[in-house]
């Protein structure tokens, strides 16, 4: 390990490259796992330094377990929530440079000539990082649960995500991914972006290692918004704590007139990410790009490997200047071929539809003009290590629906007035019950932990009775499905007998109920549950249900019309939250398990 605790770029033998020089230097802790605390302990022993809080540490209703990762302008760390019995990712306001520890938990300014920086630092971590993490919602984007100021600094609490950075799972790759996996890549992320700059926000520092694919259902997350690095960096004139050269557009360099940032600077990077992906290395510098283009257009360097609309696409965002790539999320989705959340998508004078206008939420007047110097970028929140390889296979052999054929891009400049084609339906692999109750647990708030429990995993026909348990680490509402091996789909829970589905945290609920006890019966074959566990009441009304017995019924012809209607980041199976017109707010927020039970003639 180097002094900054990144292996050496030169240890890599995949052959890629990258440039590094505008690295955030966050430290990674070799061989954490997430999953363990003990291992999280075991972390800081191996890299603490006099900044790092020690291990049983509690600052409020959170307890430090760990150390996840050190950078220059924060630490985040791994916590136990108390309050609510869960992990989470703790992150803390800690500009080495400018401040340190003192006594247990007390932060300070090094000097009196740092203070007006690390004030600066301060207000940016909280206005323009977690409180603007904590109105955004979706599936891409970090979440905060809370944020609050002390010990002379400033914390938030972000969830505990499990699972690989995309640097490390597309190093773990033997051969540059295809088509499909890239636009299954790109689809969650432009319309995260979609939903940022529908607010006028801008991410503005896009890369690799920026973005975790999840242990399980291999969804990409974004997880750097800081945006004290940005303004410390504005204040020192320090462009090499910003940026990453190859990633970061020639707007990004310079705040002149002509060229403004927008949409089209996150378009930039995250094209700059694709080209990365299939060539193994960023593109040019866009400063050098500005005095002599040495870019080698995608469209040449991989024809024959990948659609040439596509690789046109990541051309087009990657011309270095701004009015010349694309203007929108609308208009890059459709050179992609990929289909955006029509909310996130926007629309209007203003590029913000009301739906949109209700993902991002209101800021209380803190706009988030990231054009001036209160903008996102900072330090990379590490929020795991390095995980299982089995994580990394799966997570770097993802894959999704055959593209479509190719067809020649849009290209637009700022000034067209013309309208993209409609873009194609998103890249989701064909439907069956099993796969979706698999994904709607991939869709799932990691918070809300789901277990169920099958003592008798194999159900004699005409001997046994169906029975498990489900248990839950916070109160809701319960919701169980099933479909059996002749494709019935039927609301198990609640029911006509049975209408009463509150669930109390850490209470076991078994299932079914004397009152509507289920005997095996023919077919024989597995029978596909889900269980849901939501903070609010949900409506299942998109399903559109008979009620023709004890038990809701979802009919062959309905399944298939309701499967037309999911996207990457929703899916009606899952139903929508419903808490009634008086209720101010009404949380979104579900946990899922899925699991089986095999129906067979005989035991042995």
């Amino acid at each position: 390990m180097n002094a900054t605790g990144r292996a050496p770029e030169d240890d890599r033998d995949d052959g890629r490259t990258e440039n590094n020089a505008g690295d955030d230097r966050t430290v990674i802790v070799s061989g954490f796992r997430q999953q363990d605390a003990q291992g999280a302990t075991q972390a800081f022993e191996q890299a603490a330094t006099h900044n790092v809080l020690p291990p049983g540490t509690r600052l409020g209703e959170f307890e430090i377990l760990g150390l996840i990762g050190e950078g220059g302008f924060g630490i985040v760390y791994l916590a136990f929530d108390t309050s609510l019995d869960r992990h989470v990712a703790l992150k803390e306001y800690m500009p080495s440079a400018l401040a340190a520890r003192v006594g247990a938990t007390q932060v300070q300014v090094r000097s009196a000539r740092y203070e007006s920086m690390f004030r600066a630092g301060l207000k940016s971590f909280i206005n323009d990082e977690a409180r603007l993490l904590a109105r955004f919602d979706h599936q891409s984007l970090v979440k905060v649960y809370r944020f609050w100021e002390a010990n002379g600094t400033a914390y938030m609490a972000m969830p505990y995500y499990k699972g690989v950075t995309l640097r490390d799972a597309l190093k773990a790759r033997k051969t540059p991914p295809d088509e499909a996996w890239l636009r299954a890549l790109l689809t969650p992320l432009v319309d995260a972006l979609a939903v940022l700059h529908a607010a006028n926000c801008f991410h503005r520092d896009i890369a690799p290692d920026n973005i975790i694919l999840l242990e399980e259902s291999h969804r990409p997350v974004l997880l750097d918004f800081g945006a004290a690095r940005r303004v410390i960096g504005d204040m020192t004139q320090a462009l090499t704590v910003i940026l990453k050269p190859g990633y970061a557009p020639i707007e990004q360099y310079a705040e002149v007139p002509s060229l403004r940032q927008g949409p089209w600077t996150d378009h930039y990077a995250l094209a700059a990410l694709v080209y990365f992906a299939i060539t193994g290395k960023t593109p040019p510098p866009s400063v050098g790009r500005m005095v002599k283009d040495s870019y080698q257009p995608l469209a040449k360097l991989a024809a024959g490997r990948y659609s040439e609309r596509f690789l046109k696409a990541i051309d087009h965002a990657l011309s270095v200047q701004p009015a010349n790539r694309p203007q929108t999320d609308r208009q890059f989705a459709a050179e992609l071929g990929i289909s955006l959340d029509e909310d996130a998508a926007g629309g209007g004078a203003n590029g913000m539809t009301p739906g949109a206008r209700r993902r991002a939420g209101w800021f209380l007047g803190a706009a988030c003009g990231l054009a001036t110097a209160a903008a996102l970028g900072f330090f990379v929140p590490k929020l795991l290590s390095h995980a299982p390889s089995a994580a990394v296979d799966r997570a770097a052999n993802v894959a999704s629906a055959p593209v479509p054929a190719s067809a020649a891009p849009v290209v637009a400049s700022a000034a067209s007035d013309a309208k993209p084609p409609p873009a194609p339906p998103p890249a989701l692999p064909p439907f069956t019950p099993a796969d979706e109750f698999a994904r709607i647990v991939s869709l799932a708030d990691p918070s809300i932990v789901v277990k169920a429990e099958v003592p008798q995993p194999r159900a004699v026909i005409g001997h046994d009775r169906l029975r498990f348990s489900i248990t839950s680490n916070r109160d809701g509402y319960l919701y169980v499905f099933v479909v059996d091996p002749a494709n019935q789909y039927l609301q198990l829970f609640p029911n006509e007998l049975d209408r009463d589905n509150r669930i109390g945290a850490k209470k076991r609920l078994v299932l079914p109920r004397p009152s509507w006890p289920m005997e095996a019966g023919e077919p024989v074959g597995a029978n596909h549950f889900i269980a849901i566990v939501s903070s609010a009441p949900r409506d299942f009304a998109a399903l559109d249900m008979t009620h023709d017995s004890v038990f809701a019924n979802l009919s062959p012809v309905a399944q298939n019309a309701a499967a037309a209607q999911r996207t990457l980041t929703a899916s009606p199976f899952a139903g929508v939250p419903s808490c009634g017109s008086g209720t101010p707010s009404c949380p979104v927020a579900f946990g899922a398990a899925a699991f089986k039970i095999d129906v067979v003639h005989s035991s042995k």
